[in-house]
């Protein structure tokens, strides 16, 4: 069965030994779910952007993505921008470089993967999951209310053990 990529995902994290739940919402970058995703932005903790490496048009749309996620999202919306199918070497058209110099200009967090060989896809969440949790504990001990413990159901991954190479199961296309 092919995912929506309006869908919503929930999933517990391990950061920094504490578990914690991470809603995920997919939009796979689609227009006609813009109008919907305004409404999410106002909420979010953290956004990934992710562009294909051999789709130049999906890393000039990036800017876009951001410009709006900054008109709606909280100002300390943690960011990372993701260059993804690694894999294909032979067909990249952004360089990295250029993704990475985006990124420092923009402040934001960069990294690339590859999901079909899990190359980095574990580092990606566990770096910005661990920005995220960091924030919100900060705020909690400023504020001095108790940081969330209260996990429901979800599906428990363990975020940062050794990625190796070996094909793993990460999405599936729609």
């Amino acid at each position: 069965m092919a995912r929506r990529p309006d869908e919503e995902y929930d999933y517990l994290f391990k950061v920094e030994g504490r578990t914690v739940k991470a809603q995920i919402w997919d939009t796979a970058g689609q227009e006609r779910y813009r109008a919907i995703t305004s409404a999410y932005y106002r909420g979010a903790l953290g956004a990934l952007l992710v562009y294909d490496v051999t789709k130049p048009t999906t890393f000039e749309n990036i800017s876009r993505w951001l410009k709006e996620l900054r008109d709606h999202a909280d100002a300390n919306i943690v960011i990372m921008l993701i260059g993804n199918k690694t894999d294909l070497k032979h067909l990249r058209a952004v360089a990295t470089e250029d993704a990475q110099s985006y990124a420092e200009r923009e402040g934001l967090s960069f990294i690339e993967t590859s999901a079909l060989e899990a190359t980095n896809v574990e580092k990606a969440f566990q770096t910005i999951l661990s920005e995220i949790y960091r924030i919100i504990s900060k705020k909690s001990l400023s504020s001095e209310e108790p940081a969330p413990a209260n996990i429901k159901e979800g599906k428990t991954i363990v975020v940062g053990g050794s990625e190796g190479n070996a094909k793993k199961p990460c999405c599936s296309s729609s």
